[in-house]
C-alpha cells in the first residue's frame, strides 16, 4: 500500500486502434510488503508473456501488402529450415 493507504500499480497502455483506445494494457498492483523490485519484475514477466513489445514493433511502421507478405514467406521459410535442422538430429 501507498503512503495514503492505497494500492500502488504499474500500468503501462499501447494506443493500438483506431478509435483512441487502448488495446494491450499490463497491470501489476504492489501487493502489501513487495519491493518495488519485485513487483517490476512480474511487470516485465507479464509484458513478454502478453507480446506487448511484439505489438509495437509491428505496429511502430507501416508495411505495404507485399511487403508484409514477402516477410511472412521469409518467416515461414525460416521456420522450415529450423524444423528441419531440429528434425535430423
Amino acid at each position: 500500500m501507498g503512503k495514503n493507504g492505497q494500492t500502488t500499480a504499474i500500468i503501462v497502455g499501447i494506443n493500438l486502434n483506431r478509435n483512441g483506445g487502448v488495446d494491450r494494457l499490463a497491470e501489476v498492483r504492489l501487493q502489501d510488503g513487495e519491493s518495488l523490485e519485485n513487483a517490476l519484475r512480474r511487470f516485465k514477466r507479464k509484458v513478454q508473456q502478453e507480446d506487448i513489445i511484439k505489438e509495437i514493433k509491428r505496429h511502430s511502421f507501416y508495411l505495404k501488402p507485399g511487403e508484409k507478405k514477402r516477410v511472412k514467406a521469409a518467416l515461414a521459410r525460416k521456420r522450415a529450415r529450423k524444423k528441419a535442422r531440429h528434425e535430423q538430429d
